[in-house]
């Protein structure tokens, strides 16, 4: 599909900042945590400044039991995204609306139900973050001892999907009548049962609503690890990545339109956004200050903790100020794993030098300068073929997003790299994505 090449833009929003130590940072109240109406003024925030989506991630666990040390550290993931964003679709009217729901312990026929509900009552801004759930944390809240093996996961999640698009094209369009002359309120000739029988899955459909105003939710996915891009260049719409390094962004993104092709896809059906934090002021020393009084907040415990988990290795068995050690065998977050061993190898670092690093961004891309300097790197990224656009990770809430609409999305407005109004009113259209076909099993009724 033709594009005009502007940059899109996400803003990933994460309680009161992405910074570990956001919640001690005078900037940020971090009782807002809790309060419906920071997140309303977060997405009205984005939505002003034209921004395609607002994005939730999500894990069904705490990370770690409570203790002392993590009671040190605010909750990285409090409410339901689902729900939270269908509160805010009435508090907002163009922007997208992106939660993360595991595909691993949520039935497919509820996950489709729950997600073509928030797309009719948004007017078509949903978008679902597939992911496969990488913690044992979480399988022990269902009933698992550990979690799946990390290719298992996936080949689930790919039948997982299968089953949801066909639920979701289940209703053709048109078949909704609301005929009272005739007194049919629908066509059950253009109402199919899907007869899913699989390996992981059994579904006799069809869904309980009908086709949705952007055909389906957008699809996106956040793995980078083989089996990740594997199942997101069959099935995802928008990924969510961490890169460090330009060029490793290049060839990813490279690698993922190039399964799409292999996959019967166009290449631009598939739209690659890294995550990037800009510490950001007028100044290039008022950034600098931001950034350091945020690290200086680290307790390192907590630091060497979150490094440890999402790399699958318990980095305090080894000197801090040593070389990190080889990789692991991890059923978790491999892709991570591998981009922080990769990092670490590049620039020379010690454990305690990464872990300074993974306390800010968790492995994305840190920013720090002017409104200019970061609208630079963003467009070198962009122009040279690195992404589709951005996943903005404000370090501290609402501070971050706001000093970005501020400063750096009218630098590049200027620029002509990102709209200045929204051209539509779903999120398909925000990304310029076609809207889906009905599966072959409905159009062959015809």
């Amino acid at each position: 599909m033709a594009r005009d090449r502007q940059m899109r833009l996400g803003a990933f929003l994460m309680g009161v900042g992405h910074h570990v130590s956001a919640w001690l940072h005078p900037s940020a109240n971090p009782r807002a945590l809790t309060d419906l109406r920071h997140y309303v003024h977060l997405a009205r925030v984005a939505e002003k400044a034209k921004f395609d989506a607002i994005f939730f991630a999500d894990n069904v666990a705490m990370f770690g039991p409570p203790s002392e040390l993590s009671a040190r550290g605010a909750p990285v993931y409090y409410f339901d995204p689902l729900t939270l964003l269908a509160a805010l679709a009435p508090q907002t009217d163009r922007i997208g609306l992106v939660a993360t729901v595991s595909a691993t312990y949520l039935p497919p026929y509820h996950l489709a139900r729950k997600f073509s509900t928030l797309d009719h009552l948004s007017g078509g801004r949903a978008g679902w973050n597939c992911v496969t759930s990488a913690s044992d944390a979480e399988a022990r809240n269902f009933g698992l001892d550990h979690q799946y093996e990390h290719a298992h996961r996936y080949e689930r999640a790919g039948e997982y999907l299968d089953v949801v698009k066909a639920l979701w094209g289940s209703w053709e369009d048109g078949a909704l009548l609301a005929d009272r002359e005739h007194g049919r309120y629908f066509d059950p000739g253009r109402v199919h049962p899907i007869k899913h029988d699989g390996r992981f899955f059994k579904v006799e459909g069809p869904l309980q609503l009908d086709r949705t105003p952007q055909g389906h939710p957008v699809i996106v996915q956040a793995g980078s690890s083989d089996d990740g891009i594997a199942l997101a260049a069959a099935t995802a719409e928008l990924v969510f990545t961490a890169q460090q390094a330009r060029d490793d962004a290049i060839a990813f993104r490279e690698r993922l339109r190039n399964a799409a092709v292999a996959n019967g896809r166009e290449a631009d059906d598939v739209l690659v956004l890294p995550g990037i934090m800009p510490f950001v002021a007028r100044t290039r020393e008022e950034a600098l200050r931001l950034h350091d009084e945020l690290q200086d907040l680290v307790d390192p415990r907590i630091g060497l903790g979150l490094a440890s988990g999402l790399m699958g290795i318990d980095l305090s068995q080894y000197p801090l100020d040593g070389p990190l050690p080889g990789p692991a065998v991890t059923q978790g977050y491999q892709s991570r794993q591998k981009l922080f061993i990769d990092t670490a190898r590049a620039d020379g670092l010690t454990i305690r030098q990464l872990v300074a690093r993974v306390v800010t961004a968790r492995g994305h891309k840190t920013i720090v300068g002017t409104p200019v300097e970061v609208a630079d790197l963003l467009e070198d990224w962009f122009v040279g073929g690195a992404a589709d656009g951005f996943n903005i990770m404000g370090p501290t809430l609402p501070q971050g997003l706001e000093v970005f609409a501020e400063l750096v999305v009218p630098e590049l407005q200027r620029r002509g790299l990102f709209r200045t109004d929204y051209a539509g009113t779903t999120l398909r259209e925000h990304l310029e994505l076609p809207i889906p076909r009905t599966p072959a099993f409905a159009t062959a009724t015809k």
